[in-house]
């Protein structure tokens, strides 16, 4: 009877693909108060998740969605996950991130909504690219 309330399926902008040439300047990470976040982006680490989007992208493209849209839905399959929560700096990319939940919005090029077509198959071809799928053991005692 417990959900989780996930925050910044985003990854606060990474997933958006605005980072894949670096730090622009007019971007969330390029503020002073966010240097921990272009720390982030321009480590190894940060390189490599970059890697693991491009691999993503396949994905998406398949499903008729954008990455934003992929992350959102991926959350939200989760059947412990009760909502998520969007941080927009636009009403752009929030008509963008309910895509993946509402068949009217999007626009873009995309066939609506992406929620319905997270199947075991797609979350496991997600979920062996990114490499960190959580190790859950149910504890079934009252």
């Amino acid at each position: 009877g417990v959900g989780a309330m996930t925050w910044s399926p985003l990854a606060c902008g990474i997933i958006s693909g605005k980072y894949g040439n670096g730090v622009p300047e007019s971007s969330r990470a390029a503020l002073k108060c966010y240097q921990w976040l272009k720390e982030k982006i321009i480590s190894e680490e940060g390189r490599k998740q970059q890697v693991k989007l491009k691999d993503l992208s396949p994905i998406a493209e398949r499903l008729g969605c954008t990455l934003p849209q992929l992350a959102v839905a991926w959350c939200l399959r989760n059947e412990g996950v009760s909502s998520v929560l969007l941080g927009s700096s636009n009403p752009e990319q929030l008509i963008e991130n309910l895509g993946a939940i509402q068949a009217s919005a999007g626009g873009g090029g995309t066939s609506g909504e992406v929620l319905p077509k997270m199947t075991s198959h797609i979350v496991n071809e997600i979920d062996n690219i990114l490499g960190n799928k959580p190790y859950s053991k149910k504890d079934y005692r009252s």
